[in-house]
Parts: structure tokens; sequence; C-alpha cells
């Protein structure tokens, strides 16, 4: 190897065709080897033209030459070939690897990669958590597990708050809407039209979304009102859905009923949109997920509350025993200085 470095820096100027693929002489091809020697189909030109310089010492049709191409590891030192740029260039040792990392001149070298862990390493991991849980979960102070459910309680509701996020839908940009204006005759006539007729739209717990709109698109096609029954709804809630369905339907709100049942009057002058559902609203599935979110949100705040006043009324009571154990040493210390004094005159 050490005899071969002169003779190959003698001959610094080589194509860079060349050393990807070199013909010889006589018009046959270069290959490595193992691939075979079948000769040039007759009439074709060659692919590059062999440089001048290059000798037939150099084109034996041995294929040494390609070996000379990649990284030659000898122990812990490797020599790669380097022919870019027209010129042959060695490079011995980590320096290869070090320029190949490095990159070009102005770009960031490469992030380290992160040493990933063992499937077993993994598992011993979750088994020290699991483990230390455990512990916090069945220690006899009562403060101890309070705060570790208290935490853990924590995290679950930081973790719905950023899922919740996802599904919050930008609204467009509101078009000028001149609501109609309704005499007391016309609004008390379609209120009880709208009660003796039986179409009706259900909102249930995915609440408002692209399919609810739609439905009361399809209703007023052939009816003036439609019905909207609010089923599960929680106290004061029929009204923000009252808001909601008339910024995206357009329509007119005549009545709201006890019973969580909204009454929608579609305009004197309707024109059902080409677009029904509105694109500022979240699918049906969506629309499931996001409830579903909503509820283990509420639940889990109801528990923060629950635990907060629990660790409070812990803290109250060992307080009140504390003071009560200092008052009762004192008073025990009294008593005995009390003793002290009665046994000391009746010595006297």
């Amino acid at each position: 190897m050490a005899s071969l470095a002169p003779c190959l820096l003698r001959r610094r100027p080589l194509r860079s065709a060349a050393a990807a693929a070199l013909v010889h002489p006589s018009g046959s091809w270069m290959r490595p080897r193992g691939a075979g020697s079948s000769p040039r189909p007759p009439g074709a030109s060659p692919l590059f033209e062999p440089p001048r310089v290059v000798s037939e010492r150099w084109m034996d049709g041995r294929g040494w030459w390609f070996r000379f191409r990649q990284p030659v590891r000898h122990g812990s030192t490797a020599v790669t070939l380097d022919t870019g740029g027209g010129f042959a260039r060695f490079s011995v040792g980590g320096d290869a690897g070090t320029k190949q990392g490095a990159g070009r001149k102005g770009q960031p070298p490469a992030k380290a990669a992160k040493k990933k862990m063992s499937r077993k390493a993994k598992v011993n991991q979750l088994k020290w958590y699991r483990l230390k849980a455990k512990k916090k979960m069945k220690s006899p102070n009562p403060e101890v597990r309070i705060r570790y459910k208290l935490e853990k309680a924590k995290r679950k509701e930081e973790w719905l708050i950023e899922k919740l996020r996802k599904y919050e839908v930008p609204r467009s940009p509101e078009l000028v809407h001149d609501p109609e204006i309704l005499t007391e005759e016309e609004k008390f006539y379609l209120k009880r039209t709208g009660e003796k007729k039986k179409n009706y739209v259900p909102v249930g717990r995915r609440g408002v979304f692209g399919g609810v709109v739609l439905n009361m698109h399809l209703h007023w096609k052939k009816h003036e009102t439609v019905k909207v029954i609010c089923k599960p709804c929680r106290p004061g809630q029929v009204y923000e859905y009252a808001e909601e369905l008339t910024r995206l339907s357009k329509g007119t709100v005549i009545d709201i009923k006890p019973n969580n049942t909204i009454i929608f009057y579609r305009g004197k002058n309707y024109v059902q949109p080409k677009v029904m559902s509105p694109p500022d609203t979240l699918s049906k599935q969506k629309a499931l997920e996001k409830y579903r979110y909503e509820q283990s949100l509420e639940h889990t705040s109801q528990f923060i509350e629950k635990l907060e006043k629990e660790l409070e009324d812990y803290q109250k009571h060992v307080a009140l025993f504390k003071n009560r154990g200092e008052t009762l040493e004192t008073i025990s210390s009294e008593e005995t200085n009390v003793d002290d004094l009665t046994s000391s005159s009746d010595t006297e």
C-alpha cells in the first residue's frame, strides 16, 4: 500500500469520469473482478475516452482500481481515495469521517445521533417508575398519597388542554348578513306553525358541527321552520347553541322552549347555499372526540378540586392536633411544677 501511494500522487491530473468507468485501449470494457469480461458492442463509441497519462500497467483488467475507491480498513485506520476535482487524494485515519460529518463550508455540523435504549433498558425504566408510584400510593403518610394523586391529575389536565387546542377551528370572516325584521303577528304565526310540525334536528353530545347545519338546510328546502332539540344540554347551554346556529345557518330564532327546543325560521328570501355544511365546523368524528376530551377535562377538574380540599383539611387537622399536643405539654409541665411546690412546702 505504501509503495502505491507515490505512483498515484505522481499521476494527479486524472479525470473523474475515468475513475468511474475505464475503457481499455484495445476497445474492451474494464469491469471489476467477478463481473465478467464481455466485449464492447461492435460499432458503439466508448462512453469515456481513456486518459493518455494512464499506462497499460494501470489497466491490467484485475479491477484493483475499484478496490481503492472504497475505504480500506487495516485495524483502526481507514484509507479513502477521493477523485473529485480531477485530482487523486488520499485520506488516512479519521480525517475522512470527520470531513464527511462536518459537511460543506457554511453548513452546520450534523447532530450527533441519540443513543437508542435497548428493550430491556426500557422495561427496567418502566418498572422503576411503577415501583416508585406504588410506594407513593401505599405510603403510610396521607399527605404523600394525596399529593401524588394531585400531581398526576394536574398532568392529565394539561395534556387534555393541549389536545383540545387541536380541535379549535378558526372562524372564517363573517359575511354581511341583514336579519329580517318580523312583526309580532308573523312571529306568533311562525311559532304556532313550528310547534305543530314534526320536523326536527337533534343536537346531541357532539354539540354543533357541520352535519347539524346541513340537516337544517335540508329541512328548510320544504318547510319554513325547523325545531332543534338539544339533549343532553346543561343549564344555559341552549342559548349558546342558538347563537352558534344563527351564525352558521343565517336563520332567525323564533322561540326557545323550556324543554331545550329552539324554533328556527329560514327567512322570506331564503336561497339554499351551494355548500350547506360550513367549512369552519368540525366533522362528526372529530366532534365526538372533542366531546370526550371535554368530558374528561371536566371530571379531572372536579377531581383536582376534591383533592385540594382534602389536602387542606388534612393540613388543618395536623395543625390542630399539633397545637393541642403543645397545650397538653404546657399543662402537664405546669402541673408538675405545682406538685413540686406543694411537696417542698409540706417538707418544710
